[in-house]
């Protein structure tokens, strides 16, 4: 069966409400909305666009978390206590496992692709069939090579 191509314009994607839970919200009234644009036929990642309002929050990341921000800016503390503006056009990698605290001032806008872990064994074994799928010229290379980085 054939995926279909997704293309979406993160600047007008129409948004549902998304709520900070109220304990992580550190001052302000931060309003969120997001939207799942795609999935991966595994389901263990997508892409998401997600906005917010003014205010200051606390974020534990339980998947890995790219993004790259669309308009607006937000400043992002580390667990270090290192803060770092991000603004239109920064890309950014939040590793499950980590938080940090994020003070939104005015607005921000962000296209997310996350993605949840396999266990470290499944993992290869899915690196192997994919290298095997290759060997056999049942799959060719993607325009970026798996394991490169």
């Amino acid at each position: 069966m054939t995926e279909s191509i997704v293309i979406e314009t993160a600047t007008s994607t129409e948004l549902e409400p998304f709520q900070i839970a109220p304990a992580a919200i550190l001052s302000g009234a931060p309003k969120a909305r997001n939207r799942i644009l795609a999935r991966s036929r595994d389901r263990n990642s997508c892409i998401m666009v997600w906005e917010c309002t003014a205010g200051r929050f606390n974020w534990q990341y339980d998947v890995d978390e790219t993004l790259v921000i669309v308009s607006g800016e937000v400043f992002v503390t580390n667990e270090k206590g290192e803060e770092r503006r991000l603004s239109q056009g920064d890309v950014a990698f939040f590793p499950a496992g980590s938080s940090s605290t994020w003070r939104v001032t005015d607005h921000v806008k962000k296209v997310a692709f996350l993605r949840h872990h396999l266990p470290p064994l499944l993992g290869i074994g899915v690196i192997a069939w994919h290298r095997l799928l290759w060997v056999l010229g049942k799959r060719g290379r993607s325009s970026s090579t798996f394991g490169a980085v």
